[in-house]
Order: C-alpha cells, then sequence, then structure tokens
C-alpha cells in the first residue's frame, strides 16, 4: 500500500514538472503578435518609479506606501533600505518576511505587498487621440485596449503606427481591429509606441458658410466637400472653385476627387 502511495506521489511531480516546462515554453515562444491569456502572462516585475504599499497583518507599526528609488530599493520600517527593482511582488514579500523574522522584529508575520501605482512600465501614446501622453500599464494590452485608455481617438482617424522598443514598427487600421476577433487586436507592452496618424485633411474657404480644414474620411468630391463646409453662400457659384494642388492651381469640376491637403477657393458668382 505504501507502494501505491509512493507512486502516485511521483507521478503528480513529474506531471506537475511537465506542466511548469510546457507552460514556460510555451510564454517564450509566443510572438509579439499573439496576444497571451491570464494563466501565461508573466508576474509583474518592479521596477524604479513604482509605488508599492506593504503591511503586516495585525500590526499598524509596518505600514508604508514607498516610491521604488533610482537606486531600485525601498525604504522601510524596522528593515530599512531593501531591493526592490526587478523583484516581483511575491518575492518582495518573501524577503521582508525573512528579514522582520530574522531581525527578531516579528515571530510569524504575516507581510503583504501590493502594488498601488504603475511608474516604471508604460506606453507612449501620441497623435490624434483625447489624452496622449504616458499610459502607465501592469501588463500586456491589446491595441484597442490602449487607444481607450488614451481616451479613445478624438477624430475620424483610423491609421495606427505602433513601434516596438527595437525600432519596428507596422500600420494597423483601427476599424478593421475593432471589428476583428481579439487574436488580430495585437498586444502592447511597456516600452511601446502608439501613435494615431491624423486623417488627411482638405481646407476650403471662399463663398461658402463653413470655411475650414476638414478630415477626409473616404473618397470625397469638391461637391461633397461643399456639402461638408455648410454649402454656397448668397454669392457663392459652384462654377468658381479653385483647386490648389501641391502649389498648382487648377479649375475644379464638381466630381473631381480631392486628395490630402488639397485647398478650394469657392468665388463669388455673377450677377
Amino acid at each position: 500500500m505504501r507502494y501505491g502511495w509512493t507512486c502516485i506521489l511521483v507521478g503528480a511531480i513529474a506531471t506537475a514538472g511537465v506542466s511548469a516546462t510546457a507552460q514556460q515554453t510555451g510564454s517564450a515562444g509566443a510572438t509579439q503578435g499573439e496576444a497571451l491569456s491570464n494563466d501565461q502572462r508573466p508576474p509583474y516585475v518592479l521596477g524604479r518609479g513604482d509605488v508599492i504599499e506593504t503591511a503586516v497583518i495585525g500590526r499598524t507599526d509596518f505600514t508604508a506606501r514607498v516610491q521604488v528609488q533610482e537606486d531600485g530599493t525601498v525604504q522601510l520600517p524596522f528593515v530599512g533600505t531593501v531591493p526592490a527593482a526587478g523583484r516581483t511582488p511575491l518575492e518582495l514579500r518573501n524577503e521582508l518576511r525573512a528579514r522582520l523574522k530574522g531581525g527578531n522584529f516579528l515571530e510569524d508575520p504575516v507581510v503583504t505587498v501590493s502594488i498601488a501605482t504603475y511608474g516604471s512600465r508604460y506606453v507612449t501614446v501620441l497623435g490624434q487621440v483625447n489624452q496622449p501622453g504616458i499610459v502607465p500599464i501592469d501588463r500586456a494590452y491589446h491595441l484597442t485596449e490602449i487607444v481607450a485608455r488614451a481616451g479613445g481617438v478624438s477624430s475620424s482617424a483610423d491609421t495606427i503606427v505602433l513601434t516596438r522598443p527595437d525600432g519596428s514598427s507596422r500600420s494597423v487600421s483601427l476599424r478593421a481591429i475593432a471589428a476583428a476577433p481579439t487574436t488580430q487586436d495585437p498586444p502592447v507592452d511597456a516600452g511601446d509606441k502608439v501613435f494615431v496618424v491624423p486623417p488627411p485633411t482638405f481646407y476650403i474657404y471662399g463663398q461658402v458658410n463653413a470655411p475650414g480644414a476638414f478630415p477626409i474620411d473616404g473618397p470625397m468630391t469638391v461637391q461633397m466637400a461643399l456639402a461638408r463646409s455648410g454649402g454656397l453662400t448668397s454669392l457663392g457659384s459652384a462654377r468658381r472653385v479653385k483647386l490648389v494642388r501641391r502649389g498648382e492651381e487648377l479649375k475644379a469640376a464638381l466630381n473631381e476627387e480631392l486628395q490630402a491637403n488639397d485647398v478650394l477657393v469657392v468665388g463669388e458668382r455673377f450677377f
């Protein structure tokens, strides 16, 4: 009977080892174009700028909220300076527990370490978003999630350039990935840069009711541009529309399709 239990125990250990090895291989083999599931994501590693909270259950004299300093350490009650950068919260927790016990401060402390602010891992988001800037992250996010955390796009922009820390980049259509399966939504991790490209623009002024700059959301003709700018004024003439393209002045037909940075000048009609 004892032999049977021994076999079961050895088999369970071997199975666990194979499972752990398979999980590590799967995580290492995942490319940046693949989204990791929750159980595949590596644990968060503390870095400079992160703010952590420490506590001991049942005690108040060890509670602290500190930032990981430039040298990678934190200053805590009783234990003093402790290296934190490069460690997971679990590893730091075990270190603090060992120091409290080893220094005879507490006999069997129950220590907790939690992350209050993520400051060492972030994505830079620029371009046509409502809240451009630094977006702190605690894990890999999908591209649409990062755009949402930056307040969403601020115009009809669709093209996003995703640049990795090694300088490689790719262009993605926001509309395409928003309607696609999650597997086609690129993962974004710390150090990446996201640039939402402004949509192409045309300019119109003269005898229209709402002159200004307008995005070209798709194929747009001169006639559509006149409507987009509020239509002609009482003095405007659709026959007297000039098109300035790359410094060259052309007479624009109403079915002429606009290009980026085209300028339309609407003249007065003859009485």
